[in-house]
């Protein structure tokens, strides 16, 4: 059996978090078995929520986080004032090699810009992309920024691309992936 995967979550983003993150969770672990959650946040909510999945149980370990990004916090501020909230230390978790990736439904504009500062982009690569995966008739489609960009050039746009097809080749196992460019 391989090794599982161990995904950080920031556990209190979000709508509804951390009820939602850990029910999410819990959809993940049947789906994906060989997958480890790191839950960060706060640790009595987080116990409380996780005992009633027995399922999840064994697969979870809870980090516990003093604060939380805001909705609508700028990035800035988060920045220079998040270091204990539950996103700032899930994406520690990747940097440390702890986890293998970061999920966060919180704060978009905070995330990207403690993602950037923690974790870098790849040589070349000015801007992370939010990615997020589309049923199709043909299977699953990956798509990039969605929005999260509304003044991009056209080497942004470039550099989504290679991204979106490097993620699937490695992450879907497509030989060939199609790029294509959506605009709103």
């Amino acid at each position: 059996m391989n090794a599982p995967l161990t995904i950080a979550l920031d556990a209190m983003g979000g709508d509804q978090a951390p009820k939602m993150v850990v029910r999410g969770a819990n959809i993940a672990k049947e789906r994906h078995p060989n997958v480890h959650f790191l839950l960060f946040g706060d640790q009595e909510k987080l116990e409380r929520l996780v005992k009633r999945r027995r399922r999840l149980r064994k697969h979870v370990t809870i980090c516990h986080a003093e604060q939380v990004v805001a909705s609508d916090a700028k990035p800035a501020a988060a920045l220079r004032g998040g270091r204990d909230t539950s996103m700032r230390r899930a994406i520690d978790a990747v940097a440390k090699g702890e986890a293998a990736g970061v999920v966060s439904a919180g704060n978009t504009g905070a995330l990207m810009a403690m993602a950037k500062l923690v974790l870098k982009t790849l040589p070349g690569i000015d801007r992370p992309a939010i990615t997020a995966f589309f049923p199709t008739l043909l299977g699953e489609s990956v798509m990039l920024d969605l929005g999260a960009n509304i003044d991009c050039d056209p080497n942004n746009l470039v550099e989504f691309a290679l991204m979106g097809q490097l993620f699937s080749r490695t992450v879907l196992g497509l030989v060939e992936p199609t790029v294509g460019l959506l605009n709103v």
